[in-house]
């Protein structure tokens, strides 16, 4: 197919998207942080949507695909200026978690080069212990999450071209068949009668 290249390189962004997907959500349940959850969990479905219809030349799916990865390009810049605190934004806020609890993110207390700190024992919230951060981190916890966002917003700046680009492509190759008559069932045939014998003669004209 001419679009091979495109779609060899789609798939392997959305394999791609798909590990870096799973391991973000993996530290967003650790650190109950609810919001990206749900974001991550729609993220996944999308993205094995976009794969199937790479594989198996659906261009509406594709086309999907192609939407949420603007949409996810979005959500990803809010996740870094939330971390980066810009624009008024506090990462100390409860917005990531619905104010459902006090924790924060997992790289909060182990990010890189963190040693971890105990808190010491008290009657408190049983989640009181997400409010001590690591001591020592080489990497503060917002810069890591935000380098994650960053990872993300690559990824789908090129998947988001990509799709766009094998989109076109298939429905181009799709709508190329109609010259050869490939989705006409039923050819023009012209009937013809001879009055000097009882045979009849068919010419079938193609469409």
């Amino acid at each position: 197919m001419g679009c091979c290249s495109g779609r060899c390189t789609l798939i392997f962004l959305c394999t791609f998207q798909l590990v870096t997907a799973l391991e973000r959500q993996v530290f967003d349940f650790l650190g109950y942080q609810w919001a990206p959850i749900l974001a991550t969990f729609t993220h996944i479905v999308v993205v094995i949507l976009g794969l199937f219809g790479t594989i198996q030349y659906r261009p509406r799916y594709i086309v999907v695909y192609a939407v949420w990865a603007a949409a996810w390009v979005t959500w990803n810049v809010f996740i870094i200026c939330f971390y980066l605190e810009v624009g008024g934004l506090s990462k100390d806020s409860g917005l990531l978690t619905f104010r459902l609890s006090r924790h924060h993110s997992w790289w909060h207390e182990h990010g890189p080069g963190c040693v971890h700190k105990e808190p010491a024992a008290s009657l408190g919230p049983p989640d009181s212990q997400a409010l001590v951060p690591g001591i020592g981190c080489t990497l503060e916890h917002g810069y890591v999450e935000a380098l994650h966002s960053a990872l993300q917003i690559l990824a789908a700046l090129v998947g988001f071209i990509c799709a766009c680009h094998v989109a076109s492509v298939v429905t181009e190759e799709e709508d190329g068949f109609d010259f050869i008559g490939g989705f006409d069932p039923f050819p023009l045939c012209h009937v013809s009668e001879k009055p000097s014998s009882l045979s009849l003669e068919q010419a079938c004209l193609l469409a």
